[in-house]
């Protein structure tokens, strides 16, 4: 048999418009790749002290109270704060955000707390916390408006041992700049933004959609019951579910 007359497969209008959108979303997984791989060259880039620090406003933060430094669990309350220690930054001193109330605008100070730990950070350990210092936070459970259901933190029992600071916030280093870097990462990003590009790539990389079941759970009318029940279980098990 003649090799010329094999019968050779050939694609459907379907799958040839099914290579090229394959082949596209190739390409701009490579590219989202490499400006992964940019991103982060660029925050490993060493830093180089300025020779003339400046100020760039102020932050505040939180210390251990004067009339406490020479108690004898200082040490530990001092340790225990470089964990659970927040830090917030303005350009005034007051620390005081603008609001608008009834056709005036008003300045009122900025509420500031010490870290929350969540259910799943406390179940980890990501702060690495001994046992004496995980006694030293209290379970508090709220409803969150949002995702409409409970939220579980821990939160620090004591904080009246912590005092806040204002200081100001002194620029003393700075990041070198790659200039290869930063032309290729501006390339991309302009190639992204210029052809809306950002979700599908988004798509591929989280996936497509968005589940209310991952906060809410479950709609109540639609929960069944019988479902969790095994298959010969007695009569009195369905009986108890009260449908």
């Amino acid at each position: 048999m003649d090799t010329q007359e094999w019968l050779c497969p050939t694609k459907t209008a379907r799958q040839k418009k099914r290579l090229v959108k394959t082949d596209r979303d190739k390409k701009l997984m490579r590219l989202e790749k490499r400006r992964l791989d940019l991103w982060k060259q660029r925050r490993l880039l060493p830093l180089e002290p300025l020779r003339y620090p400046y100020q760039r406003g102020w932050k505040r933060f939180f210390v251990l109270r004067e009339d406490l430094k020479y108690d004898a669990k200082a040490l530990f309350y001092e340790a225990l704060l470089n964990k659970i220690n927040t830090v917030e930054y303005h350009y005034d001193k007051t620390f005081k955000q603008r609001k608008r109330r009834k056709r005036r605008c008003q300045y009122t100070s900025r509420l500031q707390m010490l870290q929350e730990i969540s259910a799943y950070s406390w179940d980890i350990n990501r702060l690495e916390l001994t046992e004496e210092e995980k006694a030293c936070f209290t379970c508090i459970e709220t409803y969150h408006v949002e995702t409409k259901c409970q939220v579980i933190n821990y939160v620090f029992s004591e904080p009246w041992r912590y005092r806040l600071k204002i200081a100001p916030h002194m620029i003393t280093h700075v990041q070198v700049l790659d200039i290869a870097i930063e032309r290729e990462l501006a390339y991309i990003e302009d190639h992204l933004t210029n052809h809306n590009l950002g979700p599908r790539i988004n798509t591929l990389t989280h996936g497509a959609g968005y589940s209310w079941k991952r906060w809410s759970g479950e709609r109540i009318r639609y929960i069944n019951r019988i479902k969790n029940i095994p298959r010969y279980s007695p009569k009195e098990a369905y009986l108890a579910l009260d449908v």
